[in-house]
């Protein structure tokens, strides 16, 4: 089961990222983590007793996940550039 939504996760978490970045733009990084962190969990494909449970669980899996994706993002115009 965790295997699945950790595929899941991941795959939110590029999302989440593109849209705190777009809501809150630059230099308020903890409220967009927070930001991503909610557009993951509530984006979950569970039901919303599960989703609580699932972020204690995995809440160190989903922070990675998002740190990741924000990487990934902020590694995009350098690769377009090369």
């Amino acid at each position: 089961m965790f295997e699945n939504l950790k595929k899941v996760i991941k795959k939110l978490a590029m999302n989440a990222v593109l849209v705190a970045e777009s809501e809150l733009g630059s230099n308020k990084g903890q409220e967009k983590k927070q930001l991503a962190i909610n557009y993951i969990v509530e984006h979950l494909p569970v039901s919303e007793l599960i989703k609580y449970f699932i972020s204690l669980i995995l809440s160190k899996f989903i922070d990675d996940a998002i740190e990741i994706a924000v990487e990934s993002m902020n590694s995009l115009p350098e690769k377009i550039g090369e």
